[in-house]
């Protein structure tokens, strides 16, 4: 074990805390058993080692392992949970659980084991937290962390800080809200940037490189997660892969179930369930209509790449202006707010929102006589009336 605390202070020491993400603030963080789930990159080692460094400086009560670790093939979490509560500590910080086969069962005999124990865990999205053979749901308190924001990618960037807005407050207030922004900021040059690369915190690493690491990323999701999840065999997933791409480079992908399944030789259902697999793994966003919920594992109506950043590296050069846009507009308003499909217009939010999603010149043919609805259009700096500038839909979280 002596190892893992080595391994833990040197990574907490070289934690930057100048930046911290959007969640941080709205986790309570007295809990007792904490779940951070996300996908991959979005930053969720980072936060718990910033919450260390932030709380426990210069004290042995907090301790962060990943669950990926060697250590894990000769002992047992339940093991590392003793050696550290005989040792005096208090906080454990488990990263990657889904790495650990019986992370669940070990993790709630830790929790029901030692009383003043404090567990923060992180896995996939697609990590079944209230499973059956587990109840979680008394204990646990779950979050998930998205990508960042393109509010989050201008301080990250350029160290500007901005407020985060509220949906209402945007939908009245947008010119002035506009006007404030773009007079501190080149704002449709930055847009640019995060709709390429901005969306994971790891672009800073290396920016020529990044696409294919996000493709990786994808990739692992694929190979990895969905397998541990589901009995899928090797050549579904390939075809799954040719499916991704072809969401990338059209606007947008409308599923035909019965000839998909039919070219990927699985059931319908099946079909519909790795569709929900995938949204649930940050991969993709299924946009249902009003009156379904993926939980019942609906036909989506549209399907999306779960954020641009994945379009440029799967798409090359087939991108799709349109898809794009539409891309970001739902990703950027689902961590906060229920997306759908309207009958007119691209997209209902909260049930009783219509907003159809174009460019600077699109006009209110398609939701004319429409209450509530709005236009969010691409390349203005400021809107006018009911027409709003896309990117400042990015100031939701």
């Amino acid at each position: 074990m002596e190892s893992l605390i080595i391994t833990s202070d040197r990574l907490v020491q070289h934690t930057n805390t100048d930046f911290i993400r959007y969640l941080y603030g709205n986790i309570a963080w007295k809990n007792r058993l904490i779940g951070i789930i996300g996908a991959k990159g979005t930053g969720k080692s980072t936060l718990l080692l910033q919450h260390i460094r932030l709380n426990f400086p210069g004290k042995s009560k907090a301790l962060y392992v990943s669950l990926d670790n060697i250590w894990f093939t000769k002992h047992s979490l339940l093991e590392l949970a003793e050696d550290f509560y005989n040792l005096g500590g208090t906080h454990l910080f488990l990263d990657e659980v889904h790495q650990y086969k019986s992370w669940a069962m070990e993790i709630k005999n830790i929790y029901d084991s030692y009383p003043t124990l404090h567990i923060v865990f992180t896995g996939s999205s697609m990590l079944e937290i209230f499973s059956a053979s587990v109840d979680f749901s008394r204990r646990v308190v779950v979050y998930e962390l998205k990508g960042l924001s393109f509010r989050e990618f201008l301080k990250y960037e350029n160290e500007m800080e901005f407020p985060v807005f509220e949906l209402n407050n945007i939908l009245q207030n947008h010119r002035t809200i506009a006007s404030e922004i773009v007079s501190k900021i080149k704002i449709l040059p930055e847009l640019n940037k995060y709709l390429e690369y901005g969306y994971y915190p790891y672009y800073k690493e290396n920016i020529t490189t990044y696409p294919t690491q996000v493709e990786q990323s994808v990739n692992k999701t694929l190979n990895e997660d969905l397998p541990a999840i589901d009995n899928i065999e090797y050549s579904t997933i390939l075809k799954i892969k040719k499916l991704l791409a072809t969401i990338a480079e059209m606007v947008p992908f409308t599923p035909n179930i019965t000839n998909l399944s039919a070219a990927i030789e699985i059931s319908r259902h099946a079909l519909v369930k790795y569709l929900y697999l995938l949204d649930k793994a940050g991969v993709i966003q299924c946009i249902t209509e009003p009156s379904q919920t993926l939980q019942t594992l609906a036909k989506p109506q549209k399907v999306y790449l779960e954020n641009t950043n994945i379009i440029h590296s799967l798409a090359f050069q087939n991108i799709n202006t349109g898809n794009i846009r539409e891309t970001f507009f739902a990703n950027q308003l689902r961590t906060k707010h229920k997306v759908n499909t309207a009958k007119n217009g691209d997209f209902t939010i909260d049930g009783n929102i219509v907003f159809e999603v174009g460019g600077k010149n699109k006009t209110n043919s398609q939701i004319k006589n429409i209450e509530n609805a709005y236009i969010a259009a691409d390349n203005i700096e400021t809107g006018f009336a009911n027409k709003i500038p896309l990117w400042l839909f990015g100031f939701l979280y």
